[in-house]
């Protein structure tokens, strides 16, 4: 069986080291879970860690879930190959923007009213912050559905580098393993230990992640005469336009780093980490590390994209682009254990988060309460019910992923994008402004949430049917769909922004009048922020005068 699956690429002892090392990765990540299992046995801790997470966890957990095999394989592949060297902005888009502005606009002020309106999910905050149960339940029933492609997508980035890593000759018949294996070992984990262990593996996870982007990158480099020789070649080879400041195709660049940076403020997976801070101190470490994370990990990822075409000449299938190149590249069996263990940490990370995400707002927002009364929803029940739809959810992704790889469905990045774009399209407006505006209506919501899952619908339906009359050629000679999946996303987002002020300001008067708007309570939500609080001279120097 085995000789049936394996290729005589890598040699026996290169495979028995790289299976060792995954191996004891594999026993780290169940051996957390198992020693986290006292900090998941209410929901409270099995959602958020009992919000009492510190920094280093806090932003690890955030950067691992952001960064994964999705960016590593997908869309370092795919925009390193359209943008080049240039497609390095979007990694620092992702620091500058998905990083360090999102701590710093929603860490604080998320922390706060979460809290004070005890909310665990993203629609539970919606519900409270609305006054609405509709909003509750239509945004949880949107987190379930666009997470599901996302999750896929994880799947499939990482099967492909065991393909690579270990040789193997029948490709579907490896993947379908991979997957199980993945599946498996990440639902034992989250299971036994919920947030913590998740947000403990998380911080393992980083470290290898820090150390493998930079093996990584000095390899690929070193292969073709170091920075110097590769951008030299790179050039001649493809052009001076794959090594120019902005690349090939800016316009496109731009809507990339729109998506994949501010998209991170209205994903559920993401803000969630702001819930389960422990201070104030603790939020601006964490802003500081996982902005420094996020420009060694993404930046080094999309860095490294640049040079595909050094590796991978001509091709129309993206995916296989960063395998190739690892391929080509690194040729110590040590080095690309590091690599699948890189890449297993990206993905299991960001699939972790996802399936807890899910679960939790089935089970808290959809479950209780509708489905089944309130009263009746024991903790005990509440867990149970948890970590059923965890295991579901996780058995519904790899069955997606498996099938979408055997028909050949769409490539990585089309999936992420879908999810991102309805996710953020839909959320990032209501949730920053219901931070910071007592105004914001629910019409305002409503009309986000419509028009960010309609641009996005109308995306997938403009793919499946191969629609071409939204494409545009500028001066420049680029041309951009821009019902690309991508596009599409960041025009969702870009819409949310501009419509829910415009709209909560034509509608705030009436829903006022119609009860539909109840002032007191909104008053009494916000009243959280101004609640007095004693720090340090070193944290805020107040009135000294006279002392």
């Amino acid at each position: 069986m085995m000789g049936q699956v394996l290729s005589a690429d890598r040699s026996a002892g290169g495979i028995v080291l790289m299976a060792v090392m995954i191996a004891v990765f594999f026993g780290a990540m169940i051996f957390v879970g198992i020693y986290c299992r006292r900090k998941a046995r209410d929901v409270a801790g099995f959602v958020l860690g009992g919000r009492s997470v510190g920094p280093w966890l806090t932003a690890f957990t955030y950067g691992t879930s952001y960064f994964s095999a999705v960016i590593f394989i997908g869309y370092a592949g795919q925009f390193g190959y359209l943008f080049g060297v240039a497609s390095t902005w979007i990694g620092i888009g992702n620091a500058i923007i998905g990083s360090l502005l999102a701590w710093v606009i929603l860490g604080r002020r998320t922390r706060v009213m979460t809290q004070h309106l005890d909310t665990k999910t993203m629609s539970d905050f919606f519900g409270k912050r609305y006054d609405s149960k509709a909003l509750k339940i239509a945004s949880a029933i949107i987190i379930f559905i666009f997470l599901i492609p996302y999750t896929a997508s994880l799947f499939n980035g990482l099967s492909r580098l065991f393909t690579v890593a270990f040789g193997f000759t029948d490709e579907n018949l490896a993947y379908v393993i991979i997957v199980c294996i993945m599946a498996i070992l990440t639902a034992v984990y989250v299971l036994a230990g919920g947030y913590m262990a998740t947000a403990i593996n998380d911080f393992i996870q980083g470290i290898i992640m820090l150390i493998g982007i930079v093996a990584v990158i000095a390899a690929v480099l070193a292969s073709h005469g170091g920075l110097t020789g590769s951008m030299t070649a790179l050039a001649e080879s493809a052009g001076w336009k794959y090594t120019s400041f902005f690349g090939a195709m800016p316009v496109f660049l731009g809507f990339v780093i729109i998506l994949t940076s501010l998209g991170t403020w209205g994903l559920p997976q993401m803000v969630s980490k702001f819930y389960a801070i422990k201070s104030e101190n603790d939020i601006k470490k964490g802003t500081i590390i996982s902005t420094i994370f996020a420009v060694i990990v993404a930046g080094g990822c999309y860095f490294l994209g640049g040079f595909g075409r050094l590796f991978v000449p001509a091709t129309s299938d993206f995916d296989s682009i960063v395998p190739t190149m690892l391929e080509q590249a690194v040729h110590s069996d040590f080095l690309m254990g590091i690599v699948v263990i890189l890449v297993l940490s990206a993905s299991m990370s960001t699939l972790s988060s996802l399936v807890l995400t899910s679960s939790s707002t089935l089970t808290l927002d959809l479950i209780k309460g509708n489905i089944v009364k309130e009263e009746k929803m024991t903790e005990k029940k509440q867990m149970i019910i948890m970590r059923a739809f965890l295991a579901g959810f996780i058995v519904l992704s790899a069955t997606i992923a498996i099938v979408q790889k055997l028909y050949n469905f769409s490539e990585i990045a089309s999936l992420m994008g879908i999810s991102w774009g309805a996710l953020a399209g839909a959320f990032l407006a209501p949730f920053m402004y219901g931070l910071y505006s007592k105004k914001i209506t629910k019409s305002a919501v409503w009309t986000s949430f419509v028009v960010g899952l309609v641009i996005m619908l109308f995306s997938l339906v403009y793919k499946l049917a191969g629609w071409t009359f939204m494409k545009a050629t500028f001066s420049s000679g680029e041309t951009l769909d821009f019902a690309n999946a991508v596009v599409a996303g960041a025009i969702a987002m870009i819409a949310g922004l501009i419509l829910v002020p415009i709209v909560s300001l034509c509608t705030y008067r009436l829903e006022k009048k119609k009860g539909l708007l109840n002032v007191e309570k909104t008053e009494q939500m916000f009243a959280c922020f101004e609640d007095k609080v004693l720090v340090k001279r070193t944290e805020a120097l107040g009135d000294i005068e006279g002392k």
